[in-house]
């Protein structure tokens, strides 16, 4: 079971920088905006799902958000802030719907993906290709709440950077590397527990999370 974003960046997603997608965009190339919807619609859905949301509303938060980015184009100052607003602008709208419909903001991320489907093999086909990574995502449910509704914003496709994770979650930058370990380590012990993998087997190793400079 392999969590995207192992080598996840602080500033970005691997992706060629957003600046020239943004500028063209502005001048209307439709090619430049699709590539910029492809780059983060993972992340606005991830978003949405954290916040309780159906599927009927987490779209129109979706489409809410891109719309309020064509009426904003010409006031993104930073290019490649460009995720971290539109993970900010998705969860406030998320916030409206919720009040709208006069619920509380989730605080059981659990309970927040019990009502949603389960679009875990669309976020990544790989995962439920077999019995032990159908265990594994049962394992996986018996994380904490926070585990869970973290290492669900980080399965976003493409993986978002940590400023994008720390938008959608209002969470530290700085704590993101180190809360992620510990996720994982969790759900590795978990694994190992159930028979599901073996001590020796390398998935389930936060690999790439430090860098030369240090950790994320």
């Amino acid at each position: 079971m392999a969590i995207p974003g192992g080598s996840m960046s602080t500033t970005g997603s691997g992706y060629d920088a957003v600046g020239p997608l943004l500028d063209a965009a502005r001048a209307g190339d439709a090619a430049s905006w699709d590539q910029i919807v492809e780059r983060f619609a993972g992340l606005l859905w991830a978003t949405a799902r954290a916040h309780r949301l159906d599927t009927t509303d987490a779209a129109d938060v979706v489409q809410t958000t891109w719309l309020k980015l064509v009426e904003n184009l010409d006031r993104i100052q930073d290019a490649e802030r460009l995720g971290g607003w539109l993970a900010t602008t998705a969860r406030r709208e998320c916030l409206l719907v919720l009040k709208r419909r006069h619920r509380e903001p989730p605080v059981d991320a659990g309970e927040a993906f019990d009502h949603l489907p389960d679009q875990r093999d669309a976020l990544d086909a790989g995962l439920l290709r077999d019995e032990r990574d159908a265990t594994l995502w049962r394992l996986f449910d018996q994380l904490s709440d926070d585990c869970r509704r973290l290492l669900r914003i980080l399965v976003a496709d493409p993986p978002p950077s940590y400023a994008e994770v720390s938008a959608a979650l209002e969470m530290p930058v700085g704590s993101i590397g180190p809360r992620r370990q510990r996720c994982l380590a969790a759900l590795r012990t978990l694994a190992i527990d159930s028979g599901a993998i073996t001590d020796d087997d390398t998935d389930l190793h936060d690999q790439g999370v430090t860098t030369a400079g240090g950790g994320r």
